[in-house]
């Protein structure tokens, strides 16, 4: 999913199954329509229940539309209220359907199920195998290492694509300040497991926001985006990023306080705030410009344009690309090389380089926090949300 929503971690959680139930209540002990037999679409329905991970809820709203298309046929429902966003959203999935008819609607309910069980049966196998070999670690989200004065911070949500939860947040915060705090740790860089780099902030969690409950998510929110940034700020070593692929809002924003950014030539870079009704984050209202001149800053950060690997080295934003195929292996090059250099001196050009500006940065980090904290609450911003669920609804 395109995770960009900026930040707001209370909203931001991981809605239940009971959140967008993949089968409606009210429509549990309808009959089922002709085409898929009864007995198909009733054990589908009950496999649902089987599953070892949410799936998501772009996916749960697909099947929530399609449950209700299947037993009862074409929205008949009046359209929720603005700050209903949960009801808003399912009833825009429904919606969407249109004149589906109910049996090609629980044909697709039934596919969709079988589809899903058997991807979670490999994955619960594939958790299973992984976990039996695992040993104890401090973070869930996370696999950090220290090897060699390298402490690599790796985000660990493959299946998210590395999307970032409240979670994350706190435990990358966490994994900088031991770094930091670390005297065997040389230097620090931060990655992704699998393919993506970062898909940003986890949209899905968005989904429980409440016209009740949406002041204080911002505020709590903002205070910690604000915290998050700002370990970026004060790391006290050097701090490489790798990006080894796609790498979507917050983590492209907090690449700018990285030391150095090396990108798979398959990495893309973007930032699409507007879309989502929301502003920059992560100092990257100050930085960017800085790095890639005003105009083409306000190319990725004002109208969204996503840079390919070339283009960001070009700009200025990365440091050095190498070949996907051969990424890992260049990247751990680099690392070596770099960890042999005397620690002490690293530490203290480091602080000489950060300390011209950390005061300018953390201010620009409060008032970009500011700012969003607005945004949040806004009724353009909850607009655009659903407006990008509701896309992500259609078949």
């Amino acid at each position: 999913m395109m995770a960009v929503c900026r930040f707001m971690p209370k909203i931001f959680r991981l809605g239940s199954l009971n959140r967008i139930s993949l089968v409606p209540r009210q429509c549990l002990h309808r009959g089922a329509v002709m085409g898929v037999s009864d007995a198909d679409f009733t054990s589908a329905k009950d496999r649902v229940g089987t599953l070892s991970e949410d799936p998501g809820n772009e996916v749960k709203l697909k099947m929530y539309a399609l449950f209700k298309q299947s037993t009862v046929g074409k929205c008949n429902a009046p359209k929720p209220g603005a700050f209903d966003f949960v009801g808003k959203a399912k009833w825009s999935a429904w919606n969407e359907l249109g004149n589906i008819t109910q049996d090609d609607a629980k044909q697709k309910y039934v596919d969709m199920v079988n589809d899903l069980v058997a991807k979670d049966s490999k994955a619960s196998a594939a958790a299973a195998a992984e976990q039996s070999n695992a040993t104890p670690s401090a973070y869930e989200n996370l696999v950090v290492t220290v090897e060699k004065g390298v402490c690599k911070i790796m985000m660990n949500r493959p299946k998210k694509k590395n999307a970032i939860n409240r979670e994350t947040y706190e435990e990358i915060i966490k994994a900088l300040e031991s770094a930091g705090a670390d005297a065997n740790v040389v230097l620090a860089v931060l990655t992704g497991a699998g393919d993506f780099y970062s898909a940003g902030n986890d949209l899905n969690n968005f989904m429980t926001v409440t016209p009740e409950t949406k002041v204080q998510a911002a505020k709590e929110g903002a205070v910690l985006l604000e915290r998050f940034v700002a370990a970026f700020i004060d790391f006290p070593k050097p701090l490489l990023a790798a990006v080894n692929g796609p790498a979507v809002g917050i983590p492209v924003t907090t690449l700018g306080l990285c030391d150095i950014v090396f990108a798979s030539d398959r990495a893309t870079f973007h930032t699409p705030f507007a879309s989502l009704g929301q502003s920059p984050e992560g100092c990257s209202s100050y930085i960017f410009p800085k790095i890639m001149g005003q105009a083409k800053a306000n190319e990725v950060l004002l109208f969204g344009r996503k840079l390919t690997a070339q283009e960001a080295f070009d700009r200025g934003l990365v440091t050095e690309i190498f070949p996907d195929a051969s990424f890992q292996e260049d990247l751990q090059k680099k690392l070596d090389q770099y960890a042999q250099l005397p620690r002490q001196s690293l530490r203290i050009s480091k602080t000489l380089v950060r300390s011209i500006e950390r005061e300018k940065l953390h201010q620009v980090n409060k008032e970009e926090c500011e700012v969003l904290t607005e945004r949040w609450t806004s009724d353009e911003c909850l607009e655009a949300i659903l407006n990008y669920f509701s896309s992500k609804s259609k078949l």
